[in-house]
Parts: structure tokens; sequence; C-alpha cells
């Protein structure tokens, strides 16, 4: 009875909003749903669904909820090492414009630590990202770009110094020139198209809540989001087995890229 009362939610959301939760992992979806039905004192996840149609504030905490809103500034600093002394200098050398696209960027510290190093190596006017997210609410938060210590604990001291300014309190807030470049905008990755001409794609750490099948769908379309020579960065536990199916080479750990 509760997996035909969960599959029903799952139909229901999926007209609504065009979230296909079954693309998800279901055993952590489910628990993580359960636990936020339960919290409103909810026996089914009908019960659950009439109120979320009922009630807006529900509706966002469940969009919320069902994202995975995990970030940091330099994230797995030796990565973005790697981004920043090898990857983006050859973008922005072999390129007169760079196009980057931030995918699942949740609260913004990823396309703020790109702007930064773009900032730093001198293209900020020849290169743009796009930063996108399933959750409206968290984009409201990125493009605010007021952080906690928490958030920036890896940002190298020198990009510390120049780019944050204290707020109330403990928080910091980024550099508003950080900004210039980057557009914040709501996107569903299992539902909708993907722009194309890409010569960056960053997606990290999202990956591993999708089923297979899921997976198998978004490295295609983003290897067709990416020109001949793009890169794909993916998250420390992302490693696509056998990318030459997508059009993929592995350059370095985590970095694709894409078949000329």
């Amino acid at each position: 009875m509760e997996d035909k009362d969960f599959l029903l939610f799952v139909k229901k959301i999926k007209e609504k909003t065009a979230i296909d939760l079954s693309q998800y992992k279901e055993a952590q979806m489910k628990r993580r749903l359960t636990t936020l039905r339960e919290k409103y004192g909810f026996d089914t996840f009908s019960a659950y669904w009439n109120a979320l149609e009922r009630d807006k504030k529900l509706m966002n905490e469940f969009l919320d909820r069902m994202t995975i809103n995990v970030s940091e500034f330099w994230r797995n600093p030796s990565r973005w090492d790697a981004m920043e002394k090898k990857f983006l200098p050859e973008m922005i050398r072999n390129h007169s414009r760079v196009k980057i696209w931030s995918a699942a960027c949740s609260t913004g510290e990823e396309p703020y630590t790109l702007s930064m190093i773009i900032s730093e190596l001198g293209a900020q006017d020849r290169t743009s990202i796009l930063a996108t997210d399933l959750d409206n609410i968290v984009l409201q938060k990125a493009a605010q770009g007021i952080y906690q210590d928490r958030s920036i604990r890896d940002v190298p001291r020198n990009y510390l110094n120049k780019y944050f300014s204290k707020q109330d309190g403990d928080n910091l807030a980024v550099n508003p020139q950080l900004k210039r470049n980057i557009t914040f905008k709501q996107q569903n990755l299992l539902h909708d198209t993907f722009d194309t001409g890409f010569d960056v794609i960053v997606c990290r750490n999202v990956m591993i809540y999708f089923t297979e099948e899921a997976k198998h769908m978004l490295y295609h379309k983003f290897s067709k989001a990416l020109k001949p020579g793009g890169l794909l960065f993916v998250g420390s536990t992302e490693q696509i087995f056998s990318p030459g199916q997508y059009d993929f080479d592995s350059v370095e750990t985590f970095f694709y890229r894409k078949r000329a």
C-alpha cells in the first residue's frame, strides 16, 4: 500500500512540476520525503500531496528538501587547483570568448569560485557563466552572494582577502564585481533542454542521487551541450566509467574532454 501511495505521489509531482522523482534513487528520495511528510503529521503521501497543493510554503519546502543543497567554495581544492592552473588558462588562451555552465549550482559557491579564478586570469570581460539549479529559493540566495564561515574554509587566502568583505555577524559577502558575468537561472536537468556551445560544464555532487538511467541520459545531454574539445568537471564520487560512450576522454581525475 505504501509503495502505491508513493508511486501515485511521484506521478502527481511530475504532472504538477515536471520533476521526475523516479529518476532519483528511490530509497534515498523516499527516506528524505518520508521524514518531511511525517514532520507535519501526514500518515500517507496522498495526504501530504493534498497539503502541498493547498500550501505554497509547504511546496517550497518540499522542493528545497528534494534538492541537495550542500556546497562550498573550492570543494576538493586539489581539483580546483587543476581548473585554476591548467584547464581555464588553456580555454582562455585558445578561445576569444569562454562559455561556462555551472549546473546544479545550489547557493552559488561554485559559480563564484569560477568567477574569482577567471577574474584573476584577467578574462572576466570575455567569459560568461550560466549558473542553474532546480530550486529557485537557493538561486535567490546565490544571487545575494552572502555566506557563512563554513562555506569559505577552503578559499585560498589571497582570494579571501580580495573577493570577500565582512557583513553583520560572521557573514561574508562576495565582491559585486564577481556577479558581472554570472547569470542565475532555474532549470530542471532531467526535463529541460540544454543550451549548447559550452567550453566548460561543471556538474558536481548531484549525479550520485540519480538512477543509472538518468545519469546515462544526462551524460549524453552534457556531451551534446559541449563544444568539441570542451570540458566536463564532475564530483569526487562521480567517476564516469566508459566515458567513450558519451564521446568523452578522461584527461585528469574527474575531468572529461569531449572528443573533437
